[in-house]
């Protein structure tokens, strides 16, 4: 078996991982795997921004209060502080490689006002912001010579000490890289490094209606899972408010962004509706928007509700790639017409706890991005905390990694890939439709609403799921679909494990036999 060999390895190329390489990249070789092209990954669809303090006007304590207020008291205030005070030079270092934000006429910084935030502080690139910063980061990351990027490879498991050979009689919960599946060859390679940064995202394809990318399916959560990597706050997905509502199903996101510009939501009547929900209407957080346009859907039977920006005279000049995506997918003239939107899963406030240098509870091994659970986010993720937070702590996590003396694993010895399975067709047939019954289940019984009843009958049905592709997999040759299967039934099984084991409503996670908030729960949830 060929195996790879590197100081830094990364798992991801979306903003975290790409940050950390750039900053490693000087301390020894850097090889970064991706399962699909190196700009495919969701900071690629991140449309808002990314939010800082950088005006007088602002504070720390402001930007940190609304982070508390949103994440509805399960924040951990050691990580929202660094967060917020290291942030500012992070995004300086950003634009010195070469990010571009959109400026004002005088030439200031153009400041966006999102929901839930108190102030205008949001950095954005017109309404592709995500798409510039990694334009930036890739630019960069492709030139430096000691980074590798791996395309079109897919991280299948991590190698830990009950996979390696050699005397390891004194070390135990250790990282050694990971097993690697090249996509295009079939062929199964062990990476190599002295250490490991999961760096791959979020899990929200889990969902039947979402607004990530297909790459989103958990993939690093679920490695780390098995692996025994303690996972925190599964529970609390974040639903979008505002995704396009598309009869055919293909999804778009309509960013935060436009309800911070002055979007109203109306229903089907045409009225205005979130004044009965919250004082906050439009601008109150995303659980709160999220369950009030489902709460409007249900009780007049609709489909959707409408986002309308007809009243605003610069919709079209701030929001050029929404205005024109609408118009040539949709029909839709966002200045003359309304918008329909529904609520699609959007981003997972849980993941692979860490410390504040991004350190997880298995040895040289680290998490940052949307992957990890650094405490920053709570119960409900603040709009345009995400991107900064990998900005954040990738710093943090490289700063750690080039002060730590690596130990000498020269003579660990990686057993090869076993490949004597062979693949059933027929049997893969059935099997491969176990993803569509998974997001039916996770989108019919542990959406926006949950009850104990619901997420019991989720719990049997994904169980016997599970239990499947489990038997499958261990007697058949990988491929990278079947990889992304079985990640995504342990992303559903932690999800409705965690929600069941939350007895109150908090953020993102509603139940409506619980339906207040109690004192017992402000803690994390945490399987392992």
């Amino acid at each position: 078996m060929n195996t790879i060999n590197s100081n830094f390895l990364v798992i991801g190329s979306g903003v975290a991982g790409l940050t950390f390489a750039l900053k490693v990249a000087e301390y020894g070789k850097v090889h970064i795997v991706t399962k699909d092209k190196a700009k495919e990954s969701n900071t690629r669809y991140a449309q808002g921004g990314i939010a800082a303090v950088t005006e007088n006007e602002d504070s720390f304590e402001l930007h940190k209060n609304d982070t508390f207020i949103a994440g509805a008291g399960l924040c951990h205030e050691d990580a929202v502080d660094v967060l917020v005070k290291e942030g500012p030079q992070r995004i300086k270092e950003l634009i010195e490689f070469g990010a571009e934000f959109t400026k004002k006429a005088d030439g200031t910084y153009s400041l966006a006002r999102e929901g839930g935030h108190s102030m205008h502080r949001i950095l954005h690139a017109d309404d592709l912001t995500g798409m510039e910063i990694e334009r930036a980061l890739i630019e960069k990351t492709k030139a430096h010579p000691n980074i590798v990027i791996f395309e079109d490879h897919q991280a299948v498991e991590l190698i830990t000490e009950h996979h390696v050979l050699g005397n390891l009689s004194a070390n135990f919960n250790i990282c050694f890289g990971t097993y690697v599946l090249n996509k295009k060859t079939g062929k199964v390679s062990a990476f190599k490094s002295d250490y490991t940064l999961l760096a791959s995202g979020g899990a929200s394809r889990v969902f039947k209606h979402t607004t990530n990318p297909e790459i989103a399916t958990g993939d690093g959560i679920a490695m780390a899972y098995r692996a025994g990597v303690r996972i925190a706050n599964m529970e609390f997905i974040q639903f979008h408010p505002t995704s396009l509502y598309n009869t055919e199903g293909k999804t778009f996101l309509i960013s935060e962004a436009l309800r911070g510009h002055g979007g109203k939501l109306r229903n089907s009547k045409g009225e205005l509706f979130m004044k009965k929900y919250d004082e906050r209407q439009e601008l109150a957080p995303r659980d709160i928007v999220a369950r009030a346009i489902d709460a409007e859907i249900k009780s007049l039977g609709d489909e959707c509700v409408y986002l309308d920006m007809t009243h605003l005279d610069d919709t079209s000049e701030r929001f050029p790639n929404i205005y024109m995506y609408c118009l040539h997918e949709m029909n839709l003239d966002i200045t003359k017409d309304l918008i329909p939107v529904v609520p699609a899963a959007h981003y997972v406030c849980g993941g692979i706890m860490t410390n504040l240098d991004g350190l997880t509870s298995m040895q040289n091994l680290y998490a940052t991005g949307e992957v990890a659970h650094t405490g920053v986010h709570g119960a409900n993720r603040l709009a345009s905390n995400s991107l900064l937070e990998a900005l954040v702590f990738s710093h943090r996590a490289a700063e750690k990694m080039i002060k730590k003396s690596r130990k000498n694993y020269e003579g660990v010895i990686i057993p090869e890939w076993k490949e004597d399975g062979v693949t059933d067709e027929e049997e893969w047939t059935l099997i491969r439709h176990n993803l569509a019954q998974i997001r039916e289940v996770m989108s019919n019984y542990v959406g926006i609403i949950r009850s104990k009843k619901q997420l019991n009958r989720a719990y049997r049905r994904i169980t016997m799921l599970h239990d499947e592709v489990e038997d499958y997999y261990k007697r058949t040759k990988i491929n990278a679909d079947l990889i992304e299967l079985r990640n995504c039934t342990a992303i559903a099984y932690m999800i409705i494990n965690s929600a069941l084991r939350r007895n109150e409503s908090r953020g993102l996670h509603y139940m409506i036999d619980y339906p207040e908030t109690r004192e017992s729960y402000l803690k994390n949830t945490i399987i392992k």
